[in-house]
């Protein structure tokens, strides 16, 4: 959906007129799933471009400020949430304005223990409501990786002239016959680059739980890969409380989205390509 500054600012006018004379103004990196507008200083307002992410509002609505107590990181605290209209048919947030930049390449060591323990946290989480088993709207986080064979499979073929397609078929057997045999714990479910704030160079917030659920959680640990190396790789692993079983799916999760990337792109020679071969000879 086209989500102008002239549709955001009747939304507020129509909806919270107390904020009309904030200034309103779009947030340099928004997004795929959101577009973000900062109101004032202090508040950012979120909508889901498209149907398909509008249901996560209600679920960060409701779940958010009931995680945030056990967590030592912060993440998106609700202000108000806005309501369907004429001008916009889905549910929409405005939250506290979190400060600080998203993770960037290099990592120290530092922040990818601040990571680990962040996801250790947040696993710990006594919660287990059927609102958030994993579902269409979570893309499946928190289920096993087996959902996806068909269509990692059908990457793999596509892209068998790209890549070890022999090796990369064995990472996607040995993921989806392991399993996740206890209770199922909470999940961010979209721990990827843009989603982690840093200040300081340190960890600032976590962001956008719009794929949060309960599961198996695989699915938090492919930053891994498409984000830590080295040392910080190895630091960010040896402080995860998880066994090796789920370290293989975690794998499988990693595989998964940098194959459908690859298939996706034209040029299968780009530089975001070139991330993609980079991610998968990591595994």
């Amino acid at each position: 959906m086209d989500i102008t500054l002239s549709l955001v600012r009747k939304l507020i006018a129509e909806q919270f007129p107390k904020w009309i004379n904030l200034p309103i103004n779009p947030v340099e990196i928004s997004g795929i799933d959101n577009r973000m507008f900062r109101l004032g200083d202090d508040m950012v307002i979120r909508l889901p471009s498209a149907q398909c992410y509008a249901l996560q509002v209600l679920k960060e609505q409701k779940y958010l400020p009931q995680i945030a107590s056990h967590l030592s990181t912060i993440i998106p605290e609700p202000i108000a949430m806005g309501k369907p209209s004429a001008n916009y048919p889905w549910n929409w947030s405005i939250y506290r304005w979190i400060n600080g930049n998203t993770a960037n390449i290099h990592i120290s060591d530092e922040l990818a223990l601040e990571l680990a323990m962040f996801l250790n946290e947040l696993h710990n989480v006594d919660i287990n409501d059927k609102d958030l088993l994993p579902a269409g709207h979570n893309f499946y986080r928190g289920t096993h990786i087996s959902i996806y064979t068909k269509e990692t499979e059908a990457a793999i073929d596509a892209l068998r002239d790209f890549i070890d397609a022999k090796r990369v078929a064995m990472i996607w057997k040995n993921a989806i016959s392991s399993r996740w045999d206890m209770d199922p714990v909470l999940v961010h479910g979209d721990m990827a680059r843009g989603n982690i704030i840093v200040k300081n160079r340190s960890l600032a917030a976590i962001i956008d739980f719009g794929c949060m659920g309960i599961g198996d959680p695989a699915c938090d640990l492919v930053i891994a890969w498409t984000l830590l190396k080295g040392e910080s790789r190895r630091v960010f692993q040896e402080k995860i409380n998880l066994d090796n079983d789920t370290w293989l799916r975690a794998r499988g999760w990693a595989l998964w989205k940098a194959l459908i990337t690859l298939v996706e792109l034209e040029d299968r020679n780009s530089i975001k390509a070139m991330e993609q071969y980079s991610i998968i000879d990591s595994l």
